[in-house]
């Protein structure tokens, strides 16, 4: 819808052939009423309460996804924060005591961890081991900056105290008067590296989760919506592309309609969005053996996503989580908490499984009913609530959605060299875009890029032939 939108723009006639009855592909957000049958037959309704949903793909959108951002304004799609990062929600890992959720805010994870580390360096300059390459005034600004860091005492020990729980939180928080509040025991070094708690501390480093993420008012298909309102009238819906012929005028796309009967549709030039792990299915005729031959070569990421309606919001009403993501070691790997209708008194929708690899295909295995079941459990190891207020959900495997057969486009080092330049050029009259056509593979930014390049190549090239 991209290219199809810029493309009318510089005045072009255009076309689009959608497999589904609606458009947006991964762009989808399921709500109340939504059916989706997935490969394999397994039929899915979900029963989600009016206004609540679950975006089974893209769900957060990084502030430097200017592509993205660019049509949110130009199309006046409202965005809203998505809480990323939240110091309240938990990490879940197994220890010697077994499994137990602790609070990122006290590594009870971060701010531990950060503390054990300080002392020992603290302890190593102190006693000149860091002295190679500092001068004695960076040495002082080094212990002085440890001190600061890590929350150590003037004899630069991390220790339980009421200053170290300004940072990592109190057993009893303070109060009015004479009510200092009671502070908190730090974790040891030991158990943070026994149990692994350092493993998920720095999912908010990472440069495409950094502060501030959006996500659409009312459903990531908001987007999708806004593009098929300015391009709905050129789209051809039900439309399940068999063939692709190229030659030297046009190329000629052949598809099965909604009543089973086939067509064509032809063009002077082909933006094709279609994934990879579909295309490598379709008849391609007047390709050449390069472009075939990459097309075939890159794998689709199995995942799983479930969206887990709950009788009341315990998140926020016995644990203070509003927003954020909890990260476990258990198969559903995280739990994300809605961004949004904070304090409500109704019910409320959780991301409650983001699953990759073999737990993925583990899971989409099972029924739907079955999927549910397991993935409640594993939320009422976090919270014990979860199997009291389960309502319903909704599951996808992305591996068994038809019109995709995966999440997205992986690449390794090989993959990238070898046949991406040769998935991105130009291939006459035809071109490929989509997220596997940018280096922001699984995000909308990248399908974004993707098509407007594509544009301007084939604007570029109808403009020699002209």
């Amino acid at each position: 819808m991209a290219s199809a939108y810029e493309m009318q723009k510089a005045g072009y006639d255009v076309q689009i052939l959608e497999f589904n009855g609606r458009a947006g592909g991964r762009c989808w957000t399921i709500r109340g009423g939504d059916e989706y049958t997935e490969l394999g037959g397994f039929k899915q309704t979900c029963e989600f309460d009016r206004g609540l949903y679950i975006n089974p793909g893209p769900w957060r959108i990084p502030c430097h996804h200017h592509a993205y951002l660019h049509y949110a304004r130009e199309f006046g799609v409202k965005l809203e924060p998505f809480i990323m990062e939240n110091w309240n929600a938990y990490i879940h890992r197994e220890g010697k005591n077994g499994q137990q959720p602790t609070r990122v805010r006290q590594a009870e994870a971060r701010t531990d961890m950060q503390g054990h580390v300080a002392e020992l360096l603290n302890k190593a300059a102190s006693q000149g081991n860091l002295d190679t390459g500092l001068t004695t005034e960076d040495k002082e600004k080094l212990l002085e900056a440890l001190h600061e860091w890590g929350f150590l005492n003037k004899d630069g020990r991390y220790v339980k105290s009421l200053e170290t729980s300004t940072f990592r939180g109190y057993d009893r928080d303070p109060g009015a008067r004479l009510e200092p509040g009671t502070p908190s025991q730090p974790i040891g070094l030991d158990t943070l590296l026994e149990r692994r708690l350092w493993s998920d501390l720095n999912q908010g480093m990472w440069y495409e989760f950094r502060s501030t993420m959006f996500e659409p008012v009312g459903g990531m298909d908001a987007m999708a919506r806004a593009f098929e309102s300015r391009v709905g009238r050129f789209i051809k819906y039900r439309a399940r592309v068999t063939e692709i012929k190229q030659d030297t005028d046009k190329v000629t796309a052949t598809y099965v309609d909604a009543d089973g009967t086939t067509k064509t549709a032809s063009g002077d030039y082909c933006i094709c969005t279609i994934p990879l792990s579909i295309l490598s299915q379709i008849k391609l005729t007047g390709v050449d053996k390069d472009l075939a031959e990459a097309i075939k070569k890159v794998p689709y990421a199995s995942s799983f996503k479930a969206g887990v309606q709950y009788k009341r919001r315990f998140w926020e009403q016995d644990d203070d989580i509003y927003g954020g993501i909890s990260y476990t070691d258990l198969p559903n790997q995280l739990i994300s908490y809605p961004s949004n209708n904070y304090f409500s008194t109704g019910k409320g929708v959780v991301l409650g499984a983001y699953m990759f690899g073999t737990d993925a295909v583990v899971m989409s295995g099972m029924s739907p009913e079955e999927r549910l079941k397991k993935v409640v459990e594993y939320n009422a190891q976090l919270h014990p609530a979860a199997a009291k207020e389960f309502d319903n959900g909704v599951t996808v495997g992305w591996h068994r959605v038809p019109w995709t057969l995966g999440c997205y486009g992986l690449y390794n080092a090989d993959t990238r060299e070898r046949y991406y330049p040769t998935l991105c050029a130009r291939h006459g009259r035809m071109m490929l875009a989509g997220e596997h056509t940018s280096y922001w593979n699984g995000w909308q930014e990248g399908a974004l890029l993707a098509a407007t390049t594509a544009v301007q190549e084939m604007h570029k090239f109808a403009s020699s032939q002209a």
